[in-house]
């Protein structure tokens, strides 16, 4: 175990943590905490958006150098007195001292991502590898290694040679920056990034629920730990429900597994699986963090997370700052959220429009007008607008009457309430241009690289979730804001609530849409709670989750990426995760909190029952979503792969794959990224020729193994590229591939084209060609093997460019095809 870098990197990253600490006292003043859990994810961000832009030009120890200085000048900026500075002195501003966190908040957050660092760490010791099977660790391997090789942004695609990545690899970027700071290679690099972001995200969801928590008068410490909980080591009902049902006997087993649509049989005869809690909705993936640790993939809808939550503090500061600081709302709005939001894009562009969904809604519900946002003399329009939507003057003397004043208030009420979210969404849009503006080098690329075609459909009833498994996946937060919500809006009239969620949940099921009775009923009753002051901010973070959940049983994007709306699930839930966990925390510590009632009744309580009730509830929550850490993780670190902790994620290739390792570790060591030729992790394709086999497929260890574990760029990998260039282009380069496998004359066309330099044949392209006559690639001048890479399952050829012959010799010759 390598306990050594396992310290060099919770020291670096504190360090680098305690640099932000200036920066996010600056942007949370009003904070409880002075976003001391942020100021790690902040100064990341800083790092990363410099990196970014820098590494257009030159990208590796240069290019970190620059973001780190620029980091430290900003954090000191941060407590610079800058009306001295503005008289030519420098001086430390006593104020922003005053201003950075309380030393025990600041140390008891430190802890917290520690606690999250070595979580992770324990995790990924006992399961290491970078494994193709069940993820996408070849896909985040390869850009990681990638990028520790390029010289300037973007990296070279290791599965399309001579291209530019176009997967969004802003959560590579930070991994590969990480590395070069701590000068630690790729194979530890790799799984200590997954225990960084995700140190990152417990602290960030601590110090975000914590915060709304303290500006609701409710314990801080009680909501963070809670929300800690709920992101870090919480699941979804179904380990629950796999109990619940082995513990039933055969006829309440059948009926109850049916309600929530589970396999009883299944349940009774198969043994606890991992896997099964992230796919309870058929033909959709509802992962929670901790399975995706877990799993292991260092993956855009992980790597995001903690950057999501920062946007949702940012959306928290704009909630809270009021009209009177116009200014610090503007710099906000205008400058602290498109920085957030472009890197979003870069990070996980499935989460761009999220930031600006939570800025739009806690502009819109805020307590301060949307309006005060534009410059004055809009303003004024707007206001005019206002005026003549509820009939009255622009001076508003348009009420005569007592009650004709009342009807003006009135109308004036809703003129504002209906513009409210309009002019948040205009301002927000300037916004979102901003971050396009950030992030514009990855979209243009991205948008003009090709790819394949992508439609945003009308979601067939049929393929809509059923209302059980949205319970299973949802229930444990869907209980906890009814509870909350009902005790925020139907204090008078409870029963009168409780009917409208029942009335919704029943419209939806008539219509064929479930998901419309509870989340429905969380987004009217949010609304409803915010614009009465009910509600604080964690319910901005409650009608986002719902609005997102609701949004993908009405609409998918059809694309490459999974069959159906598998994709706009996996993305989407993933960001619900966090922001519930934040908002639920807060809830939680609501109801942990004795508040009398109006009236004691037996659904509003004395509070002494309420407390004992409440207890029940949350400590029932923490059960159930917490069988499912109690059976996964015990069985993760039993697996009996290693057999001595470590955390290189390429250690398994010696264990598993020995034939291949020489060869991969003398590709590893090469310079540069020069290209390499190997079989295609394709199957059946369109005009496929009869004489090619059809594998290696994807998720499987042949499948371009020399590429993703070096970073060294092959003319065409995994078939993921079909989605990144579009089927053309993958499937000509398939073809080319195949045709230098089996044409002598066909491979130099292709080593020149593609710039070669090397060959990898192994068990894959025997496999794939040597039944349709592969050619002996020897017999081509100009291209040797390698003995000091080359083994009993692998061959390498070097090929140099300046002594290969010309293809229409080849073909002259007569040997050119076989």
């Amino acid at each position: 175990m390598e306990y050594g870098l396992v310290v060099r990197w919770l020291v670096v990253l504190l360090a680098l943590g305690a640099v932000g600490v200036p920066l996010a006292a600056r942007l949370f003043p009003r904070s409880a905490t002075r976003g001391v859990g942020f100021a790690l994810p902040v100064s990341a961000l800083t790092v990363a958006v410099v990196a970014f832009w820098v590494g257009r030009v030159t990208f590796g120890p240069l290019a970190l150098a620059v973001a780190l200085l620029v980091c430290l000048a900003l954090a000191g900026l941060a407590l610079v007195d800058r009306d001295a500075l503005r008289d030519g002195d420098l001086a430390v501003d006593d104020d922003a001292v005053a201003a950075l966190p309380d030393r025990t908040v600041a140390a008891e957050t430190a802890a917290v991502f520690a606690v999250g660092f070595l979580f992770v760490v324990g995790i990924r010791a006992f399961d290491p590898g970078v494994d193709p099977a069940a993820g996408e660790k070849f896909l985040d391997y390869g850009i990681l290694k990638s990028l520790l090789r390029a010289t300037a942004l973007p990296p070279e695609d290791m599965w399309f040679a001579g291209e530019g990545v176009r997967y969004y690899y802003g959560g590579h970027l930070l991994a590969a920056l990480w590395a070069m700071l701590t000068a630690t290679p790729a194979r530890f690099a790799y799984n200590l990034s997954l225990a960084g972001v995700f140190g990152m995200l417990v602290a960030a969801v601590y110090d975000l629920a914590g915060s709304v928590a303290a500006s609701r008068d409710r314990s801080r410490r009680t909501a963070g730990v809670l929300a800690a909980v709920l992101v870090g080591v919480a699941a979804n009902l179904h380990a629950a429900g796999w109990v619940l049902l082995r513990t039933l006997p055969p006829g309440p087993r059948e009926t109850v597994a049916g309600l929530v649509g589970l396999d009883a049989r299944e349940v009774v005869t198969q043994g606890f699986s991992y896997w099964t809690a992230s796919r309870v909705i058929d033909g959709t993936i509802n992962e929670f963090p901790l399975f995706a640790w877990l799993n292991g993939d260092l993956h855009a809808h992980m790597t995001m997370t903690p950057f999501l939550l920062l946007g949702a503090a940012l959306a928290f500061a704009l909630y809270r700052t009021p009209e009177t600081e116009p200014r610090r709302r503007r710099l906000l709005l205008f400058g602290a959220v498109p920085l957030v939001g472009g890197f979003q894009a870069v990070l996980d562009t499935w989460s761009f429009p999220s930031v600006f969904g939570l800025a739009w809604l806690a502009v819109a519900a805020a307590p301060a007008a949307p309006r005060t946002l534009l410059p004055a003399a809009l303003a004024t329009r707007v206001d005019a607008l206002v005026d003549r939507l509820d009939g009255r003057s622009p001076t508003g003397t348009g009420a005569t009457t007592d009650g004709g004043a009342t009807a003006a208030s009135g109308g004036r009420r809703l003129a504002d309430e209906l513009a409210r979210p309009v002019v948040a969404a205009a301002v927000d849009a300037a916004a979102a241009l901003l971050a396009v503006v950030v992030a514009s080098p990855f979209l243009l690329g991205a948008v003009t690289g090709g790819g394949s075609e992508r439609t945003l459909s009308v979601l067939p009833v049929e393929m809509r979730s059923s209302l059980g498994g949205l319970v299973l996946v949802h229930g444990a937060f869907l209980a906890t804001f009814v509870a909350g919500l009902l005790g925020a809006v139907g204090r008078e009239r409870p029963l009168s609530v409780l009917a409208g969620l029942l009335g919704l949940t029943l419209a939806g099921v008539a219509v064929g849409l479930p998901a419309l009775g509870p989340f429905g009923f969380l987004l009217v009753a949010g609304w409803v709670a915010l614009r009465t002051d009910r509600a604080g901010f964690e319910t901005v973070l409650i009608v986002g989750g719902a609005g997102l959940v609701l949004l993908v049983e009405v609409v998918f994007l059809n694309e490459q990426a999974g069959p159906g709306r598998m994709n706009t699930v996996f993305k989407t839930y993933a960001q619900v995760w966090p922001l519930w966990a934040a908002a639920a925390g807060v809830v939680l510590a609501g109801l942990l909190r004795a508040v009398p009632r109006p009236d004691a009744s037996v659904l509003w309580p004395d509070a002494g029952t309420r407390d004992v009730l409440a207890s029940v509830f949350v400590a029932g929550l923490l059960v159930s979503t917490g069988m499912y850490a109690a059976f996964a993780l015990p069985a993760h670190v039993d697996e009996g792969y290693p057999e001595e902790p470590t955390l290189d994620g390429t250690d398994f290739v010696a264990v598993y794959h020995p034939g291949e390792e020489r060869a991969i570790d003398w590709l590893d060591a090469r310079e540069g990224q020069p290209a390499i030729l190997s079989a295609p992790a394709t199957g059946v394709y369109p005009g496929a020729d009869d004489r090619y086999g059809h594998s290696p497929t994807m998720y499987r260890w042949d499948a371009s193994p020399a590429a993703s574990l070096t970073g060294l760029p092959t003319v065409a990998g995994w078939q993921h590229e079909v989605g990144y260039r579009g089927p053309e282009a993958y499937y000509a380069r398939v073809r080319a591939v195949d045709d230098a496998y089996t044409s002598e004359a066909a491979a130099v066309e292709a080593f020149r084209e593609y710039d070669v330099r090397y060959v990898w044949v192994g068990p894959a392209e025997r496999g794939r060609y040597e039944q349709f006559g592969m050619i002996e690639f020897a017999s081509i001048p100009g291209v040797e093997p390698v003995d000091d890479a080359s083994t009993q399952t692998v061959t390498v050829y070097r090929v140099t460019e300046s002594a290969l012959p010309s293809a229409a010799s080849l073909r002259d010759a007569g040997d050119g095809e076989n």
